[in-house]
Formats: C-alpha cells, structure tokens, sequence
C-alpha cells in the first residue's frame, strides 16, 4: 500500500465533525428522539466525537450504539479468512427514534445494508439516517449517506484509509495505492 497523498489532518476532522452536527441539528429539527449509533470501529469513535459536538451545541446527551454487522454480511460465509466478530451495544430502545448511523467510509453501500438490517431486527425506528465521514462512489446498491463529510472519488486500485487517535495514534483521512492482490 502506498501513500497518495493526506487529504484531511485532524483540524480538517473536527471541522467536518462540527458541520455535519449542524447538519444533523437543522434537518431534524434539534435533538428530541435521535440516537445515535456507529458502526464498528471508527463509526463507533466518529459517533462520540460526533455526540460531543451536538451536547456542546444543543446542550443534550444523546443515547450511542455500537453496531457490529459481521453476521449480516452477505459475504460472511464466502471470505476466506475467519470473520472477527465484535458484540453490538446498544441499551436503549430504537423504536420510533430516528437514528443517525455513522461510519467512516461509504463505497459499495453492502455495509450500509448490512446495518439496516441488523437495526430493523432491533426494532422499528421512525427513520435511518446515514452519516458517512468520506463517500468514496462506486455504489453497488442504491444507498446515498444523508450527511457526508468529504466526497472523495478513488478509481479502483485506490483507498481511503481513516486513522483516528483512538486506534491509530493519529487524526488523518489518506488516499492509498493499493497494489493487485493487497486487497
């Protein structure tokens, strides 16, 4: 894997962070009923950060879940290395909230289907809303984020690899080269 170049350093992060908690605030209208619910692992941290930021500008703790979707994938069964399955961890009930579910990167849209479907196995909330750091495009399904961070077009032997200092030691967005069989 080789370094394209960095796109985003960490003030370029809390800055994304604090539009997209604006965002969130203004399409919903304030806080009331929204949970917010990232996905493992770095939509989990995105979803703190994420939760910080609107306690400081509309001055409420929201609820936060951790959605592990390793079992819903339609892959699961045909990967050839062994799955690390992680527990989700959400103590509070979804039913008619509207949920703001964060991940670090939207490419092919299958994670994204993997979680509504392992959120309406939960309960029914009143709507998902899809909050994505960085779209990369090539969907493969018909998901679109409602909150996006950055757009950052990659061709196929590309990457986005996100760091967060919570597991990386760093805050940082790359462009990767990824070489034929690293994938």
């Amino acid at each position: 894997m080789k370094i394209r170049t960095k796109v985003i350093d960490t003030d370029g992060l809390g800055r994304i962070l604090t539009r997209i908690s604006h965002e969130i605030l203004e399409k919903n209208k304030g806080s009331k009923n929204i949970v917010l619910m990232g996905m493992r692992t770095r939509g989990e941290f995105l979803a703190k950060r994420i939760s910080k930021k609107l306690k400081s500008i509309d001055g409420e703790d929201l609820p936060i879940g951790v959605l592990d979707v390793t079992l819903y994938r339609d892959d699961f069964r045909t990967r050839i290395k062994q799955p690390q399955v992680s527990v989700s961890d959400i103590t509070f009930d979804i039913n008619e909230k509207h949920i703001i579910l964060v991940d670090d990167v939207l490419y092919t849209g299958r994670t994204v289907r993997s979680a509504m479907n392992a959120i309406m196995d939960l309960g029914r909330p009143a709507s998902i809303q899809l909050c994505i750091l960085v779209d990369r495009g090539h969907r493969e399904l018909p998901i679109r984020a409602d909150y996006v961070g950055k757009n950052i077009p990659t061709s196929h032997n590309e990457e986005i690899k996100v760091r967060m200092t919570e597991v990386d030691e760093e805050d940082a967005i790359y462009l990767v080269e990824v070489e034929k069989g690293e994938e």
